[in-house]
Formats: structure tokens, C-alpha cells, sequence
């Protein structure tokens, strides 16, 4: 299983190829797409399924997330989201040569997953068949995002200068020596008495310090 970009030129379309994919069935395959273009993907093909009248084989378009809390200053961990898989996009679709086409050639779209067949002559990639999910991975996906719990995010590591903003140790400076996500908390060291000592911390207690 490949990723790959390729010119329009050069391209075979799927009914040239022999696909994994029963014929009139419809299959979750993954979508590369520009970086941070997720969104944009998923509403300009929503609104080229319309215009284009391809609603019966392009059926479902989705962009997987998690829950995750944002410490605030001072306040409570904001409620977002964040993307299982940056930078891919789901698509359930019935596979055939204008499905295929409208799909990748809407903006911002690079690829499907799929096997990469070499070029018979020439340099660069060959063209990429778009190879569909397997149930038991869809399910394992789908399901990793509806049951997961909200954590909070916080971008820190070990080495880290910070300032701890709430509890006892208000305006302390410190390092971080600890990070645990699933705990939501970390361990810094913070000068007390004179001296370097751990202290255990919650996420939204503290700030990265620039």
C-alpha cells in the first residue's frame, strides 16, 4: 500500500485495472489531501457530488476525530477535536471511472491509497489503484473515535521551561522532567527552598513558557 501523486496524462482509470472491490458494491477507501485542507476536501466534494449528480456512488464523506480538552488560562480545559489521520480523508464510495474522477480531481486532493503500478517506460511514479479498506479496519476506526474519552492536549515535552499559573505553587518557574497524556499531568522541576524539586502538576496548571 503506496501513496502517490501522478499526472492527469499518464493516469489509467480503475475499470482499466483489476480491482479488489466487488462491482457495484460500495468500499471505504483513504484519501491523501493537502495538509490542513481536510474540510476544505470534504465540502468542495460534497458540493461536486451534487453538481456532477454522482450522489448514488459517492455516499459518504468522513474526517474521523477524537475529543480532546485545551487547558485555558485560569479557566477550565476548552472542549475540541482533533483528526485521527491528518491529512487523509474517508471516503464510501462505489468505485468506477467517474466516481474515480471526481474524487481526484477536486482540489486539494493528492491521491487514494492504493498499489502503485510501475511505469512501463520513463522516470516518476506509475499510477495508483485505489485499494478499499478492510471492514475490520473501518470498524476499528470508527469505533476508536465514538468511544474515546476526552484528553487533555498540551503541546510540552521533556526539557520544557514553564510557569505554573494555579494551586500552591502559583508563578513558580520550572522545567518539565515528565509528561504523562493519559494522566493528564506532568512532573517539573520547581526551585522550593532553594532547592530542585518534582512536583506533579496537572495540564491546565501550568503554561509553556516561549
Amino acid at each position: 500500500m503506496v501513496l502517490a501523486s501522478d499526472e492527469s496524462d499518464n493516469l489509467m482509470s480503475p475499470e482499466e485495472q483489476e480491482d479488489e472491490a466487488p462491482k457495484g458494491v460500495a468500499r471505504w477507501y483513504a484519501v491523501q489531501v493537502a495538509s490542513g485542507c481536510e474540510n476544505r476536501v470534504k465540502m468542495n466534494l460534497e458540493q461536486r457530488i451534487q453538481t456532477l449528480d454522482v450522489a448514488n456512488r459517492i455516499l459518504q464523506i468522513e474526517i474521523p476525530q477524537t475529543p480532546i480538552l485545551k487547558p485555558q488560562k485560569g479557566n477550565k480545559p476548552k472542549e475540541s477535536s482533533e483528526k485521527v489521520f491528518p491529512g487523509y480523508v474517508l471516503i464510501r464510495m462505489i468505485m468506477d471511472d467517474e466516481a474515480w474522477q471526481v474524487v481526484k480531481n477536486t482540489p486539494n486532493v493528492i491521491n487514494f491509497v492504493g498499489a502503485e503500478q510501475k511505469r512501463r517506460y520513463g522516470r516518476g511514479r506509475g499510477h495508483v489503484t485505489p485499494m478499499p479498506l478492510a471492514a475490520a479496519e473501518v470498524e476499528r476506526i470508527f469505533k476508536r473515535a465514538q468511544e474515546q474519552k476526552p484528553v487533555v492536549k498540551v503541546d510540552m515535552a521533556t526539557g520544557d521551561k514553564i510557569v505554573v499559573l494555579s494551586g500552591p505553587f502559583k508563578d513558580f518557574e520550572g522545567e518539565v522532567i515528565e509528561v504523562s497524556p493519559e494522566r493528564s499531568k506532568l512532573k517539573a522541576l520547581l526551585s522550593i527552598f532553594g532547592r530542585d524539586t518534582p512536583v506533579e502538576l496537572e495540564f491546565n496548571q501550568v503554561q509553556k513558557q516561549s
